[in-house]
């Protein structure tokens, strides 16, 4: 299997980590609640153990990366705040591709063309590990949320809503 950049990214940097692999299905464009109902039953993982990666407008042509678990919701007031600035909107699809170099469905938080600003919702210390994106459609990697955390210099913070 060819490495991603995330994939790349996490061997440079030395950090332990599992990569799963599954058949994406096109008519799928929930990407993390297909994600959620194939990794949940192959690997006996709750729900909450998988991340989806968001990109977000943070206003003044600037980004960022909201990293929350798949079945929640970003606050973005909480979002805001986290990242310090008075408002956040979701960023546009072809916003997102030209920054992170990966395609939606896809957006792994780790390994981007563009180094973003990144916050990890806090329920990721919770578990001793986590799945998020690889990179690809169908492409998840594991590994323990400090890895996470440290690799893309996130902060932690409560982001996530019901």
């Amino acid at each position: 299997m060819a490495a991603t950049p995330a994939i790349a990214a996490l061997e440079a940097a030395g950090i332990a980590h599992r990569v799963h692999k599954y058949t994406h299905d096109r008519r799928h464009t929930d990407y993390g609640a297909e994600a959620v109902a194939v990794m949940s039953e192959r690997l006996g993982v709750v729900p909450g153990q998988i991340f989806k990666t968001l990109v977000v407008d943070l206003g003044d042509r600037r980004l960022g990366v909201a990293v929350l678990p798949v079945p929640q919701q970003l606050s973005l007031k909480a979002a805001a705040k986290a990242f310090a600035v008075p408002k956040v909107s979701m960023a546009q699809a072809a916003q997102v591709t030209r920054a992170t170099g990966y395609v939606l469905g896809g957006v792994s938080p780790v390994g981007q063309k563009t180094a973003l600003p990144t916050v990890v919702d806090a329920s990721a210390g919770g578990h001793d590990r986590v799945l998020t994106s690889a990179g690809k459609r169908g492409l998840e990697i594991e590994l323990a949320p400090a890895d996470l955390i440290a690799v893309t210099g996130a902060r932690v913070a409560p982001i996530a809503v019901d």
